[in-house]
């Protein structure tokens, strides 16, 4: 605790003066008569009461004396349409491959199966965090771990669909086998390298459109693309370059950003392309995406607000029944105090950014808004120590938020959950997170208000569990003997026998029974993930592996185009389309 406190550091005694308000209309600002400059430039006096009808946003106080602070205005309630209910497809896009793909699943393909999963009746996709890695090799393959959480990972860009990039040909990328992100990244890579070589010398609409969506995208833009040129010169780890580039803001920053201008605004076009891709594949279908609880400290973003980060920290979960060991997850935390001091900007920005264009998002490990595990480097994750945070801020932004995008917003909170977190989601009408492998309820007495699922990326699928080859699996990856697996795999096979199955079932059998048992649930939304649907036995990733594992590169195995006539897929969306409307 008292190296915690050393990273942590003293915030200045003036804090509570220039700090974000985060507030509701009639609520008392706790200062006295001022004025606040609107968002849309119009100026109101306020005397220590917002109105009831006090616009929401982002806003700037000014007290007597010149002072300034940002004043956010929250709905308190994210947006959910009433009485809507839904089920939907939980979707590994990096595996979901089709004949067209170039080794990975793409935006293309999340098109494709955004009007497959309409005319199966589902309401919405759940898929894997977008967000990008460093433009290197190796790439990394964790979707958990990205470099951003406010801009996109190019590599889900369709080439075929960037003007210019039909030119490319034949790609010789496989659909067989495990997803090989550096091969595929150096050929999408070339190919649109070429495709933006020849669109650069254009002085056409598209040119003018994208200059006109970039400008929009104001200094976080460039400060991305800026660091990706970086990275490509000096390697993925802002923290390893020479000390002249490892502040954004400094002169041979602002050196190379003049000097290669070009290539700056070719990691620019990659992400007006990535945002025309996304919207033209979610069309009216939500679209919820996965918000990582944190991004790698060599990143893009930890270099863009390096102050704000703890160094020599990263963030995980203490012990549990799960995992004795706990869980380090490689991300450095936010510092709470430092996060106020910067108006809440980087919060805003990766909420805002992953909401954009979609139509809902995901909080991983929700309860971090509430409280980190932060472990000191060097240390096992049972010497962690929780780290508060300003939870009712946080929640009121995401709703603000939630509200601007309409945007449905779940929050994982599985695992060590303190009292009070659900009910507080719940105000928020932020959706809990329900799994047929953790409860010992009856689905059919599950809460309205949360997404209910049999499974996550990183448990069992149903009918790796059901024949016992996870298990296998996972002790041959983590070197926890068999035996002490056994007792976890009964638990969870006796959830699934509720379902009245037979012991003589066969997996395909398994599946469907889960998810007409998951059924039972009142719940606001139901998901089956596409791994279970197509009877896959490996999960896309284990914890705690200690042998070469190829976690976030397997494959599912039947591709998009044959999903419609896959029989167990069509038995899953029958299932919940029975009951759920």
């Amino acid at each position: 605790m008292r190296r915690l406190r050393e990273v942590i550091g003293a915030p200045p005694d003036d804090l509570e003066l220039r700090a974000p308000i985060v507030t509701r209309p009639g609520r008392d600002l706790g200062v006295g008569r001022c004025e606040v400059v609107c968002e849309d430039g119009s100026i109101r006096t306020v005397d220590r009461r917002l109105p009831d009808d006090f616009p929401l946003g982002y806003h700037r106080l000014r007290v007597p004396g010149g002072r300034e602070r940002r004043l956010i205005v929250s709905p308190g309630r994210c947006w959910l349409p009433e009485g809507w209910r839904a089920w939907g497809w939980t979707v590994q896009l990096y595996a979901t491959r089709s004949r067209q793909s170039w080794g990975i699943g793409d935006l293309a393909d999340l098109r494709s199966l955004r009007s497959w999963a309409v005319e199966t009746g589902a309401g919405f996709l759940l898929v894997n965090p977008l967000h990008a890695v460093a433009p290197t090799s190796p790439q990394e393959p964790s979707p958990y771990l990205p470099a951003t959480r406010r801009f996109r990972n190019p590599v889900y860009l369709r080439v075929d669909d960037v003007p210019g990039g039909e030119a490319a040909g034949s790609h010789g990328l496989a659909t067989d086998g495990l997803i090989d992100r550096d091969a595929v990244w150096r050929a999408k890579r070339a190919a649109l390298e070429q495709a933006f070589a020849g669109w650069a010398e254009s002085d056409g609409a598209d040119r003018r459109e994208f200059d006109t969506w970039r400008a929009e995208q104001g200094t976080s833009l460039e400060g991305f693309a800026v660091w990706c040129v970086l990275a490509e010169q000096h390697g993925p780890d802002w923290r390893e370059w020479a000390p002249a580039v490892q502040q954004p803001g400094n002169d041979a920053v602002r050196r190379v950003a003049e000097e290669r201008a070009e290539r700056v605004t070719f990691f620019a076009w990659l992400q007006w392309h990535l945002d025309r891709q996304l919207r033209a594949a979610t069309g009216d279908l939500p679209v919820i995406q996965d918000l990582p609880i944190g991004v790698d400290g060599g990143g893009a973003d930890a270099w863009a607000w390096q102050e704000t980060l703890a160094g020599g920290v990263s963030v995980g979960a203490p012990p549990d029944v799960f995992n004795a060991a706990g869980q380090s997850w490689g991300s450095p935390p936010l510092i709470p105090w430092r996060l106020r001091a910067a108006d809440y900007e980087p919060f805003i920005e990766s909420i805002r950014a992953t909401m954009a264009g979609a139509g809902g998002v995901r909080i991983d490990h929700v309860m971090g808004l509430f409280r980190l595990w932060w472990i000191p480097e060097g240390s096992s994750p049972v010497d962690g120590a929780y780290v508060r945070y300003p939870s009712d801020d946080l929640l009121d932004i995401v709703a603000l938020e939630s509200q601007r995008a309409r945007a449905i917003v779940v929050g994982e909170d599985l695992g060590t959950v303190e009292p009070g977190v659900r009910e507080a989601l719940a105000e928020h009408a932020i959706l809990s997170y329900k799994l047929l492998w953790f409860e010992d309820d009856d689905p059919a007495e599950w809460p309205v208000s949360a997404l209910a699922a049999v499974t996550t990326h990183d448990l069992p699928t149903v009918a790796g569990l059901w024949t016992g080859g996870d298990m296998i699996e996972q002790a041959d990856t983590t070197g926890v003997p068999v035996e002490e697996l056994e007792g976890g795999r009964d638990e969870l096979l006796a959830r699934l026998d509720r379902s009245g199955l037979p012991e003589t079932a066969t997996a395909e059998e398994a599946v469907v029974a889960a998810h007409a048992w998951l059924g039972r649930s009142p719940s606001v939304l139901v998901s089956a993930t596409l791994e279970d649907a197509v009877v896959q036995e490996r999960r896309p990733n284990i914890l705690g592996t200690t042998t070469e594992r190829p976690n976030w590169c397997l494959p599912l195995p039947v591709l998009v185009e044959d999903l419609p006539d896959h029989p167990t897929v069509v038995a899953v969306a029958e299932a919940l389309r029975r009951v759920v409307s």
